[in-house]
């Protein structure tokens, strides 16, 4: 682990509860669980690995955290096929290139007073360095959020889109928040960022890269939760209404369906809804709105023969 001293506490990390108040002021509604590996994240310096499907909340909190904490965010996108040149660093090809232009056009002045071949190539060796440092280095997230000196929240979104080979790229930034560059040497981070991984569970992923992170499944709120979550996301909304939709919401949930809907898909009905001033659900407009909460026509199909008894049953709920 970097041997720096750590670097103090945000107030928002002081405690669960802190971390809790830190995330709503932003708009963020964390769960006990979800407040408690952030505030574990900072304190033991050890990155979270978020699983669960998609539209749950899982960006959004690290995105949440570093607007709270007013920290840089730095955002890795995985995706298959990602390496070190897109997630580390690359060279500055162009400017390599136009270096040596530049070199070849002064060659002559620069080995003009050198008595001997050897003197020659010592000369020349001294700018073959130049070519491989940092000037010439174009840092990507990873090596990015290691340099920030007033702290960052690192964000790997969705993991487990990324190659099996990419887990072993990250296994030193996750252990020991450096970065190792042949040409240069190791970059250790000033400051650690917090480290949050997503992942969908499109596939398992390694048990190297497990061991090095606290676990996090962030999965469907309780309706309580998601009442919460979108009375702080959408304004305004009424209580009759807001109880209605969650209680629809919840029981398709619990239907036969092949993709539920998530927190994301909830806050995008209640504000459909209020732009179509609804103030309680009815059935033709549970119907042209269906799309905002089902994503597979097969869904759509499989519930739309129920709708009417759900949204009955919701009104009754609320």
């Amino acid at each position: 682990m970097n041997a720096a001293l750590p670097p103090s506490t945000p107030a928002g990390l002081a405690s669960v509860d802190s971390v809790t108040a830190l995330l709503e002021r932003v708009g963020y509604i964390a769960s006990r669980p979800i407040a408690t590996a952030l505030y574990l994240a900072h304190h033991l310096r050890k990155p979270v690995l978020i699983e669960g499907p998609a539209g749950v909340g899982k960006t959004e909190l690290a995105v949440s955290a570093a607007r709270a904490l007013q920290f840089e965010l730095l955002r890795l996108q995985c995706y298959e096929g990602l390496d070190d040149s897109k997630a580390l660093y690359e060279w500055k090809y162009g400017k390599q290139l136009l270096y040596t232009q530049i070199l070849k056009e002064k060659i002559g002045l620069l080995v003009d007073d050198a008595d001997t071949l050897s003197s020659a190539f010592g000369k020349l060796a001294g700018f073959q360095d130049l070519f491989f440092s940092r000037d010439f280095l174009e840092p990507r997230p990873l090596l990015q959020a290691m340099e920030q000196p007033g702290g960052s929240v690192l964000l790997i979104d969705e993991i487990d889109k990324s190659e099996e080979s990419f887990e072993a790229l990250l296994l030193e930034v996750l252990a020991d928040y450096q970065v190792t560059i042949p040409e240069i040497g190791t970059i250790r981070a000033e400051v650690p960022p917090l480290v949050i991984l997503t992942s969908n569970n499109t596939r398992e992923l390694g048990d190297a890269l497990k061991r090095r992170c606290l676990h996090l499944h962030i999965g469907f709120p309780d309706a309580a939760l998601e009442q919460r979550v979108l009375r702080a996301r959408v304004p305004g909304i009424q209580d009759q209404l807001l109880a209605q939709l969650v209680a629809f919401v919840q029981a398709l949930r619990a239907d036969n369906i092949r993709k539920p809907p998530s927190i994301a898909e909830s806050v995008d009905w209640a504000r459909t809804l209020m732009l179509l001033h609804a103030s309680v659900l009815d059935e033709q407009t549970v119907r042209d709105t269906l799309g905002v909460l089902l994503k597979r026509e097969t869904d759509v199909r499989e519930v739309e023969g129920r709708i009417a008894k759900m949204t009955q049953a919701a009104l009754a709920a609320g």
